[in-house]
């Protein structure tokens, strides 16, 4: 048995290399934060206050740890901030999602989670739009925001995305995994480009049965927003808020 802490941050996806997660746990513990490296059995023991997932070419099935964890009722609600871990345990990008969704999507879930999140409350007062940016639309998604009182706007890859969502100015955007033209992580990155649509909620849309080329596909399309130079503790501390001991 493992001793539980509902407050500490796991950082996984690493396999038995589990000094890759050193610099980030160092950081952390720096910050305030414990933090500690784990696998995916330890959650039948425990729920951490987080997971931090290597999705690198270096992790151990990062892809696949991210649909097993949203896709089980069990673990789903645990808050998830993906990480590029270099060979070494650098850290070479943080890819700060709002949240991730398992297609096809329960409705009633995602308006719960929207309305905990604080982001159904304005939709009362204003007319706000909502973006959905897959291949083919998404029906129950944009029912389920339509409840709660948004108008859905659809795009179908991440250019017009971009080219719609900078003139409208969405209140949050759902994107698929992967687009026909990039991945959603470099979709987030260049809306995180122009100052009025950085702070856009962002929710990632995954699927079930990720095959393996799909897998490879979504690496590549973050290996080019890695940075050249690693985050230092200050640029990674900020992407947390200590919120308690």
């Amino acid at each position: 048995m493992i001793e539980c802490d509902d407050q500490e941050l796991w950082v996984m996806g690493l396999g038995k290399n589990v000094d890759r997660g050193e610099v980030v746990c160092r950081y952390l513990h720096e910050g305030g934060f414990r933090c500690r490296a784990a696998d995916l059995s330890q959650l039948e023991q425990c729920t951490p206050r987080a997971i931090l997932l290597d999705i690198s070419p270096w992790s151990d099935d990062g892809w696949g740890l991210l649909l097993t964890l949203k896709g089980n009722p069990a673990t789903r609600e645990i808050p998830i901030l993906p990480l590029y871990l270099s060979e070494d345990g650098e850290i070479g990008e943080v890819f700060r999602a709002a949240g991730f969704f398992m297609l096809p999507v329960d409705q009633g879930y995602l308006s719960k989670k929207l309305k905990q999140y604080g982001l159904a409350d304005e939709s009362e007062d204003y007319d706000l739009q909502a973006m959905i940016v897959t291949r083919r639309g998404e029906e129950r998604v944009q029912k389920a925001i339509e409840q709660l009182g948004f108008e859905a706007v659809n795009a179908y890859t991440g250019k017009e995305a971009v080219a719609v969502g900078t003139i409208i100015h969405p209140f949050m955007i759902f994107c698929s995994l992967m687009l026909a033209d990039m991945g959603a992580f470099e979709l987030m990155h260049r809306f995180q480009l122009y100052p009025q649509t950085r702070n856009i909620p962002f929710f990632v849309l995954l699927k079930e049965g990720m095959k393996e080329g799909e897998r490879a596909a979504m690496t590549r399309s973050v290996d080019h927003l890695v940075r050249k130079d690693y985050l230092t503790r200050e640029e990674f501390l900020s992407y947390f808020k200590k919120t308690g001991s």
